[in-house]
């Protein structure tokens, strides 16, 4: 068994409303009877647990019975002796009385198993047996005239027939009182010949008994299960691991999550020795077909178990019957598979090294000579573990580019690696008739087609570093253009310009393909690092060379990146330039061109916050991503998380979530990261908890993550009044984008005026000395965005909408700081006007959330200021879209504002809960001025409360007024 298991009910609390309404526990149904039917280790015991407690809550007694697994030996009625055993222990007196009316209840009593004499006859005996019968009827029904009575009995797979035999007069006879009966088995122990199978059939025709069968736990459920056995959490890959192999059986998610920190996809030992008992019960045929079907993998075809197992049809029929029957196998159409995907695990892991290569050259063979149909990748895995590994490689290439064909990069990725691991050994590197340099692109390319460009850079830079001295110029071309490009998809410090010069420079003389595919890729470099002159050049060469060589899907990548260059010009031209190029991408089949300009358009509509525009081109790429199987693909992710943020932007927060919700295929961990942070960004907006620092291991990975996640950090520490997190958190992040992008990189402002906001909001609750301090960190900051702007540089010359609403928050947060901490503080108007920019800054860029955080906030400066109507005014706009929202914090901060009004308690020495939060300040030692700033009040609003709170409390002063306070209990 599992180390630890589970002690919540984890995805059955359908199941077990169902089970305990058709027993009556809570309802007031008559109690009938559940056959509680599901694998083994699907989970029926935890069930029935959960049951007894809740029965027992209910005012229920439970008795239950266990039937064992004693073979031909098994004692007969067995649970029953257990259950008058219980029963005689809880309700003596009433055993007592029954077994005195029917004396043949004392047979059943534990240590008297004695069920009649030798020399009694047939008709005796049968007697005996209708009086035991009748005996455990009345003995059930006098129990539960004391109070409801729930009868389990477990494991009726293992039930003798004499047990199955009073289960069938107890159903059939029924009860007067409130008596339920659970009787559990396991289905996958029922294979045809087995006689609980037929009982089964009978019992359900029976009025009052229901079949509830258990089936596997969802994947969610898994998940959930996993998070209560490991509260530390597992990686990402070893839960999908654990969940796609466990198959929703309770048990064996048990079993793998214990031992999920050895090495690789093995059996624990424990469950494999469960597992393998099935096998004692076939005859040797059936194990050398199933011994065969577990080399196969999950699921096997007849006609490759005919060629590969070695037996002839008729033992190989005689085999897979006695295989399904005892339920192993499950036969579907022209196929069959392991009823459990662990059993056929570990049956393989059961085999002898010498077995196991000897049935994996028997597939290749079938393979090769055609007997059956098979694809590359099952021959590559065949050949590959029988040490055939010259076919290996070749049928891995060929099995690599079927992938990529039908829109399998993660397949194709893994297909490629595995050949080149096989290119690994020289000699068999230099024996083969083969192109390593395309081989390794196309590795990378599957790569970053799958979401981990990371991986991509790797691999190219770990096949550069081996290539032999002698290796063609052209391979080295090849493989440094193409890193130099995947280079620009990660933060990887390498520079991409110098990498793709130095291809350009490798490629031999003249017209070809390669060096058509280089010159285009260093215009793409080029543009992409802001050389836009020698881009276009480089560009113009590649397409000539490109219709020269009628090399059209190279001639389409080469137009859109010529087509970006035009941002320097009117954005008109920029879109109609980029719309021609994805015509043409789509015309050339050139797929990474057309997501690229689709991309970029949506990005050109984004940047001037035309946003249903945008919403149109990234949800198109997005679309022609996943339809090529390509989801996590450069430029289709990169659509899907933009067009996240717009949503974000404009307040449809609910689509947001649908949009970055877990996608099927498992996101790669940096697409997963930035999905993460932007939905913990609005989860956070509506009061809940998010662990906002898991994603800082990925911050130097992906700037989008950092900026986000340390976005979450710093308006938490806000809430919470710690200025200082709030500005360790600016100095860790600028540290870390600083080094893989510049110093003065644009999103430093928008970060800037966060962190600002925060220690604006912390203000009020600290001394003179560090509010000074504090100042001078924030002009700081401020100082550090407006240099940013200073050097803001972009072909168009356009600084967008949200770059204009983030530098006015980031100059109206400077003064609010200032006028709380009363440190070179601005003139109110100064202050009001600064603040009333920003809003109409934000109703331009149209963000939805953060309009009515900057309104809340200038609602605050003016009711301080005493315009108290220009104050609700905008804290209603505010309010209206936090209710919409679900932002619960902003809510929570309009009504500390004292925007909307407070219902008073009546009486002359009540406090009204103003004047209670006021005179906890009092206590603090804060003087009103103080009080006005951080309740964003006026002072002599505060005056008047202080005045009405010592009329109340008849106390003298200020510190007698505290002291009464405390005294009564008022204030902490």
């Amino acid at each position: 068994m599992a180390s630890h298991t589970s002690r919540t009910l984890i995805g059955r609390d359908a199941e077990l409303t169902e089970i305990a309404s058709l027993l009556g526990v809570r309802s007031s149904e008559r109690p009938g009877v559940v056959l509680l039917s599901g694998d083994a280790g699907v989970g029926k015991t935890r069930l029935l647990v959960e049951l007894r407690d809740l029965a027992f809550t209910e005012g229920w007694q439970v008795c239950a019975g266990h039937c064992l697994d004693f073979g031909d030996s098994a004692l007969p009625y067995l649970p029953f002796s257990e259950v008058l055993g219980r029963l005689g222990a809880d309700l003596p007196q009433v055993v007592e009385e029954v077994a005195a009316q029917h004396p043949a209840l004392a047979r059943l009593q534990p240590g008297r198993r004695v069920m009649g004499s030798a020399e009694r006859g047939d008709d005796a005996a049968a007697l005996d047996r209708a009086d035991l019968f009748e005996a455990v009827h009345a003995l059930l029904e006098a129990a539960a005239a004391k109070a409801p009575l729930l009868l389990v009995i477990e494991d009726t797979h293992w039930a003798d027939q004499s047990t199955r035999d009073m289960l069938s007069f107890l159903f059939s006879r029924g009860f007067e009182g409130p008596v339920g009966l659970v009787v559990s088995y396991r289905s996958d122990d029922l294979h045809r010949r087995h006689p609980l199978r037929r009982q089964v059939a009978e019992w359900s025709r029976v009025r009052g008994v229901h079949r509830v069968a258990l089936s596997p736990l969802p994947d969610d459920a898994v998940r959930a299960l996993i998070a209560e056995l490991v509260p530390e959490g597992l990686a990402e890959k070893e839960l999908v691991d654990i969940v796609d192999r466990a198959e929703g059986n309770a048990f064996f998610v048990e079993e793998l999550t214990s031992a999920a920190s050895g090495p690789g996809s093995w059996v624990p030992a424990d469950l494999a020795d469960v597992l393998l008992v099935r096998l004692d019960r076939l005859d040797d045929t059936a194990r050398q077909v199933v011994r065969a079907a577990s080399v196969a993998g999950r699921k096997v075809s007849h006609e490759m178990l005919a060629g590969a197992s070695g037996l002839g049809l008729d033992a190989l029929d005689e085999g897979l019957r006695k295989a399904v029957e005892m339920n192993v196998l499950v036969a579907s159409p022209g196929t069959y598979s392991f009823r459990h995907a662990l059993l056929g695990e570990a049956v393989y892991d059961d085999l002898l090294p010498g077995e196991r290569v000897r049935l994996h050259t028997q597939y290749v063979a079938a393979l090769q000579a055609g007997e059956v149909r098979g694809t590359a990748a099952e021959l590559a895995r065949h050949a590959r573990l029988a040490n055939d590994l010259d076919t290996a490689l070749s049928a891995s290439i060929q099995a690599g580019n079927e992938a990529m064909r039908v829109g399998g990069p993660d397949e194709a990725a893994y297909h490629y690696q595995q050949a080149l691991e096989l290119l690994s050994d020289p000699r068999r590197c230099a024996q083969v008739d083969l192109d390593l340099s395309k081989l390794v692109v196309s590795a990378a390319e599957a790569l970053s087609a799958s979401g981990d460009p990371e991986r991509s850079v790797k691999v190219l830079a770990e096949q550069i570093e081996r290539l032999p001295v002698n290796a063609p110029s052209a391979w080295r071309a090849r493989m440094m253009s193409t890193q130099a490009i995947m280079i620009m998809n990660t933060e990887i410090l390498d520079d991409p310009v110098q990498l793709s010069t130095e291809a350009l420079a490798l490629v031999p003389d003249g017209d070809s393909g390669l060096r058509t595919r280089v010159l285009a890729d260093h215009a793409r470099v080029l543009a992409a690092m802001g050389h836009y002159d020698e881009a276009q050049i480089v560009g113009m060469d590649a397409l000539t060379l490109a219709e020269r060589l009628d090399l059209h899907e190279l001639a389409s990548e080469v137009i859109t990146t010529l087509s970006g260059l035009k941002k320097s010009g009117p954005k008109e031209g920029l879109r109609a330039a980029l719309a021609d190029a994805v015509v043409r991408a789509e015309e050339s089949g050139a797929l990474g061109s057309e997501l690229r300009a689709r991309y970029l358009l949506g990005r050109s509509y984004e940047d001037f916050a035309e946003f249903d525009e945008t919403e149109r081109w990234f949800r198109s790429a997005i679309d022609r991503a996943v339809r090529a199987g390509q989801p996590f693909a450069p430029y289709g992710f990169e659509a899907r998380w933009q067009l996240a943020w717009v949503y974000e932007v404009q307040g449809r927060w609910d689509e947001m979530l649908v949009l970055t919700d877990d996608l099927a295929g498992n996101p790669p961990p940096i697409p997963r990261a930035l999905l993460c942070s932007l939905r913990f960004r609005v989860q956070q907006a509506r009061g809940l908890d998010v662990d906002a620092r898991s994603l800082r291991k990925f911050w130097a990975r992906e700037g989008g993550v950092a900026i986000n996640a340390a976005s979450i950090e710093m308006d938490a520490a806000g809430r919470r009044g710690d200025a200082a997190a709030a500005i360790e958190v600016y100095d860790e992040v600028v540290a870390v984008l600083s080094t893989i992008w510049h110093e003065w990189f644009s999103a430093r402002i928008r970060l800037g005026a966060v962190t600002i906001g925060a220690v604006a909001q912390a203000m009020p609750s600290l001394s003179a000395a560090e509010r000074a301090s504090y100042v001078a960190r924030v002009d700081r900051i401020h100082a550090d965005g407006h240099v940013v702007l200073d050097r803001y540089s972009d072909p168009s010359g356009h600084w967008g909408p949200e770059g204009r609403a983030w530098m006015k928050r980031l100059d109206a947060e400077t003064l609010r700081a200032r006028w709380l901490a009363g440190v070179d503080a601005p003139p109110l108007d100064a202050l009001v006007d600064t603040w009333r920019d920003a809003v109409a800054l934000y109703e331009d860029f149209g963000h939805v959330y953060e309009l009515a955080r900057v309104r809340a906030t200038l609602a605050g400066i003016l009711r301080a200021s005493g315009d108290l109507a220009g104050a609700r005014e905008l804290a209603d706009q505010a309010r209206e879209v936090a209710h919409r929202l679900g932002a619960q914090p902003l809510l929570d901060e309009l009504r500390a504002l004292g925007t909307t009004p407070v219902r008073e308690e009546h009486g002359s020495d009540t406090l009204t809960p103003r004047e209670s939060e006021i005179l906890a300040l009092v206590a603090e030692g804060r003087s009103n001025g103080e009080i006005a700033k951080l309740l964003f009040i006026s002072t002599k609003t505060v005056s008047v409360h202080v005045s009405n709170i010592l009329g109340k409390l008849d106390a003298a002063g200020r510190t007698e007024a505290a002291a009464i306070a405390r005294r009564r209990g008022l204030i902490g």
